[in-house]
């Protein structure tokens, strides 16, 4: 029983390291995900059926590829023996083969097959909420359930929402390819939006009762490596990357042992993953290097002074607000207003901080919890506590995620009734 047991691992391992790629393959040669996805778990089925009879293969990632890709050519056999379907299976240039003849993996293919998912996964003819569990499902490797349970949504909802999402890259012929040249950098945007949403969705959970979802910050930090090594001209995956892994590095430190959410004042600075910091500082001289500032550079700049100041009182607040007034010049929004406002009370006072608040017309923010939050935590400091209490309980209401709320309720308890 036990050497089932192994066995079972040992496939299940596989499926886990790379299904993925085997996806990617078959997605790019056939243009169907759901044919690829389909292809590729009646592969895994039937090495559960043979392996543990006749022994793994001595290439088992290019025996599922090949077995998942005979497979798609009889079902599109099957399912119309048309010409369209004939011509299309002559056009991939790949007769059925003996699993046990698989061919090396071509690792520029892999890496150009997993890029051209991405960019379909990630196209802007799909909705946010869709490509985001799209890249989920079929790079990160999630379950429906997993991505349903993530966001809150039921099973049944993700799933068919999953479907519709694939049935809509093929039927619009969505490529599965890298875009030209001329349009890589705006379809870049996109990407590291996607990429950078399944971060922030882990990292501070927009609902329920944990603060860190440190599957989905991995994902994202995974689908960021990948980028990097297949685009290293490309500064703004850089300062991506490092962005995340600055955030990334105080996972262990936001939450006390009680669970209770931790301010960056208060966070034990011996307990961040330095490693973690030392190759975020590497990627952003990178990315600088290559003077091309983007949004995701000038983000991680900001990361960098909160995570190389060895005490809370050495962070130069000053250089953040700077850095937050260029991020305004290329990428305006109430967001970053209100970050350059609270940069700014910090080295300046909470007199300060407000009006610049204020002057920005961040009240925009109305709905935004962290507005109220900042708003509460500056009158708080100018003893205004009736103000800060309002403010903090606003902002308690508006949050999604309980150990925000949860927090956010103590700080307007601790300025009395």
């Amino acid at each position: 029983m036990r050497a089932w047991a192994d066995v079972e691992e040992r496939i299940a391992r596989c499926f886990r390291d790379d299904a993925g790629r085997a996806v990617a393959a078959l997605a790019r040669a056939f243009g169907d995900l759901t044919l690829a996805e389909d292809a590729i778990q009646d592969a895994y089925v039937t090495a559960l059926e043979r392996w543990p009879r006749d022994g793994f293969p001595p290439q088992p990632s290019a025996w599922i590829l090949t077995t998942a890709r005979n497979r798609a050519i009889d079902r599109l056999r099957r399912e119309r023996v048309g010409r369209e379907k004939l011509e299309r299976v002559a056009r991939l240039d790949v007769a059925p083969q003996p699993p046990d003849a698989a061919p090396e993996t071509d690792m520029t293919q892999d890496v150009d097959d997993r890029l051209g998912l991405i960019f379909a996964c990630c196209h802007p003819a799909l909705g946010v909420e869709a490509r985001i569990a799209l890249t989920l499902r079929t790079l990160a490797g999630l379950t429906t359930e997993e991505i349903a349970d993530a966001f809150l949504t039921a099973h049944a909802t993700m799933a068919q929402r999953l479907v519709r999402v694939k049935r809509k890259i093929r039927d619009a012929g969505i490529r599965f390819d890298v875009p030209p040249p001329e349009r890589l950098e705006e379809r870049l945007d996109d990407v590291c939006t996607v990429v950078y949403l399944i971060f922030n969705e882990g990292y501070t959970a927009t609902s329920g009762d944990r603060l860190v979802r440190t599957e989905l910050c991995a994902e994202a930090i995974r689908l960021a490596r990948l980028l990097v090594a297949a685009l290293p001209d490309e500064p703004e995956l850089m300062g991506l990357l490092a962005l995340m892994l600055f955030h990334d590095s105080r996972r262990n430190a936001r939450a006390g042992a009680d669970g209770r959410m931790l301010t960056l004042r208060e966070q034990d600075r011996s307990v961040w993953d330095r490693a973690s910091i030392g190759e975020a500082n590497a990627l952003l001289e990178r990315a600088i290097a290559h003077r091309r500032t983007g949004v995701y550079q000038l983000q991680a700049a900001i990361a960098a002074l909160h995570a190389n100041a060895p005490a809370p009182d050495d962070v130069d607040w000053l250089g953040i607000a700077a850095l937050y007034g260029r991020l305004a010049e290329i990428a305006p929004s109430p967001v970053v207003a209100l970050n350059r406002a609270v940069a700014i009370a910090q080295a300046d006072g909470p007199a300060a901080g407000l009006a610049a608040m204020n002057a920005a017309g961040v009240t925009e923010l109305d709905g935004y919890h962290l507005y109220h939050a900042a708003r509460a935590d500056l009158l708080a400091q100018l003893g205004r506590r009736a103000e800060a209490r309002a403010a903090y309980v606003t902002a308690a209401g508006l949050a999604r995620n309980e150990r925000e709320a949860e927090f956010l309720h103590e700080r307007a308890a601790s300025l009395g009734s």
